[in-house]
């Protein structure tokens, strides 16, 4: 081969882009299996709907020359084959199982960003060194089963897979007994299928990005969790005898706790704080709260940064509880660790969206993803662009094409970069 052609090449691949329009009909003909009135999408995880959805999406693998194995979870990995198969792959993907209330573009995005990445090579004729995958994930939403990332769990042996066999809806139906009915109980043991690098392209599901008119973001790692029930005891008692001064209302001090669970988040950068539910006794208008039960959720972007918010709660609880003499009792009842992502895959994307002309932002993710479970496997990284308004696990969720496009183009470019593209002198 020439020098002027090999140039051509190299220019070739480094103006490579995806296929926009390709890659919007396929996110639209994958919303049309579970579409709901309000243009959602509710394709619940082991239903005959997500098995319509498999189906499709496979076809396009199919269609595109990839080889498909499927394991006892019933994750599904679509490969192109790499000049060095015995090279670990460089695989990307996501899920396609829904909310029942859901969007286009949570999870499915990223499936199918990864599959254009992959039709882009074969429009392209580029060769990799080592072989590329696109993978989609088993019930990551948790919507019908628990746990949530179910597949992308038990694949990073996190949960047996037996006991995940065993799980349960509401119906009392099987992750074992829907696998087979849908026919996607594969024959590969989960964990035995090498990973190389992982990467992930998602919506934000959140407002920054958009507020920020920033259109990549660069995933540091998804936030730490903790939760917990706390539980202020005090005294009912009636609401108009009872002098102010001596009552013991649990209310009152719930409601301090509940604040300074926000203070402490807004200490930190990446700290969040939240109250979402509670419950008061005996909850009547005109008694005097007895006893206030309330769960707290604090995350962050290290496990460090979360024992210090933990800490810091534990003290402001046990000066309450000594300042009143109430009875305030605090129960850890999950622990999620922080995922931080590999930093050569956050530069890689950095490098990728510079090089591409977006704007881009280094950022973190307040919600679990498949990514969390494989950054203990592999290198990992994930991308993220922009949706309307923040929202997410909503029939509303939007992202524009030229976002789509955006992530899609970076994505390309950094599974070029991991798989590393061949230029022939032959």
């Amino acid at each position: 081969m020439s020098s002027d052609v090999l140039t051509t090449l190299a220019a070739e691949i480094k103006n490579s882009r995806i296929n926009d329009e390709r890659l919007w009909a396929s996110l639209m003909e994958l919303a049309k299996i579970g579409a709901t009135p309000k243009g959602g999408c509710c394709r619940l995880t082991l239903t005959d709907l997500d098995r319509q959805g498999r189906d499709l999406v496979i076809r396009w693998a199919k269609a595109a020359g990839l080889s498909v194995t499927v394991d006892k979870i019933g994750n599904v990995f679509m490969r192109r084959e790499g000049r060095n198969p015995s090279l670990p792959p460089i695989v990307s993907g996501s899920h396609i199982d829904t909310q029942p209330t859901g969007g286009k573009f949570d999870g499915n995005y990223g499936v199918l960003a990864a599959l254009e990445v992959v039709r882009t090579l074969n429009d392209l004729h580029i060769e990799t060194e080592a072989p590329v995958e696109v993978v989609f994930w088993t019930n990551e939403e948790g919507s019908r089963f628990v746990p949530v990332m179910m597949g992308s769990g038990v694949f990073a042996g996190v949960f047996a897979l037996d006991n995940i066999y065993a799980a349960t809806d509401s119906e009392g139906k099987t992750v074992g007994e829907e696998l087979k009915n849908i026919g996607y109980l594969g024959t590969q043991t989960p964990g035995d299928h090498p990973i190389g690098a992982y990467f992930e392209a998602h919506i934000e599901q959140g407002p920054i990005l958009e507020e920020e008119e920033k259109i990549i973001g660069v995933v540091q790692g998804v936030l730490g969790i903790r939760w917990y029930d706390c539980i202020v005891t005090g005294q009912e008692s009636h609401a108009g005898p009872t002098p102010m001064h001596l009552r013991q209302d649990a209310m009152q001090v719930a409601a301090r706790v509940m604040q300074e669970v926000v203070a402490i988040a807004r200490r930190s950068e990446h700290g969040r704080g939240t109250v979402g539910m509670v419950q008061v006794y005996p909850n009547s208008r005109n008694v005097v709260p007895g006893e206030v039960k309330f769960s707290i959720d604090m995350r962050n972007i290290s496990d460090d940064e979360v024992a210090k918010m933990d800490g810091a709660l534990r003290e402001y609880i046990n000066t309450v509880s000594q300042e009143t003499g109430m009875t305030i009792t605090l129960e850890e009842v999950s622990h999620y660790p922080a995922a931080p992502f590999h930093p050569d895959c956050q530069a890689a994307i950095s490098r990728a969206a510079d090089q591409l002309g977006y704007p881009s932002r280094p950022i973190v993710s307040g919600a679990g993803h498949d990514a969390v479970y494989m950054s203990y496997l592999a290198p990992t990284g994930m991308i993220f662009i922009p949706c309307k308004d923040g929202i997410s696990h909503n029939e509303i969720e939007y992202a524009s094409p030229e976002h789509v496009t955006a992530g899609a183009n970076v994505l390309l470019k950094v599974m070029m970069e991991y798989a590393k593209v061949v230029v022939s002198e032959e």
